[in-house]
């Protein structure tokens, strides 16, 4: 059988892939990942924003989005605070693969009104922090995202 330009190449990125570990075939005596990680991406992702710092529940903060949403592709979210010294608004959804939708920096002279369009992988919390002068707030809401508006 002839070799053409096409199945040489083929062959020979193989064989790199395989050289530089691309393609690791499993080992026989490698045992299963049974071990679930201690902490979910959201948990990560709020310990690396904020470095372990303590985020206090508040009432001040208003979140309007959607009960429901039929969309999850397109999911607006308004969030409004009655906090002194807003300087950064965070925006994240717990089941999202990346829990960080949005941040906002925010001027001191500006009133704490910022919106934007979440894009939600599956029915979730969204949680919005904000960060003051005093410390770190939050206040979540829960959202049902339905596929094709049928409420499954």
């Amino acid at each position: 059988m002839p070799c053409t330009r096409r199945t040489f190449l083929q062959h020979a990125l193989t064989v790199m892939a395989y050289s530089y570990g691309l393609f690791a075939r499993p080992s026989a005596h490698a045992a299963p990942d049974i071990a679930k990680p201690a902490f979910s991406l959201l948990e990560q992702t709020l310990k690396e924003l904020f470095n372990g710092s303590k985020i206090i529940e508040t009432d001040k903060i208003d979140i309007q989005v959607p009960m429901i949403a039929e969309n999850g592709a397109v999911v607006p979210i308004t969030v409004s605070s009655s906090l002194n010294n807003v300087r950064k608004v965070y925006i994240l959804v717990e089941k999202n693969p990346q829990p960080l939708s949005a941040r906002f920096a925010l001027a001191p002279e500006l009133e704490t009104i910022v919106s934007a369009r979440l894009k939600m992988a599956e029915t979730s919390d969204v949680i919005v922090v904000a960060e003051t002068h005093d410390g770190l707030y939050s206040a979540k809401a829960g959202v049902k995202v339905t596929i094709g508006g049928c409420g499954g």
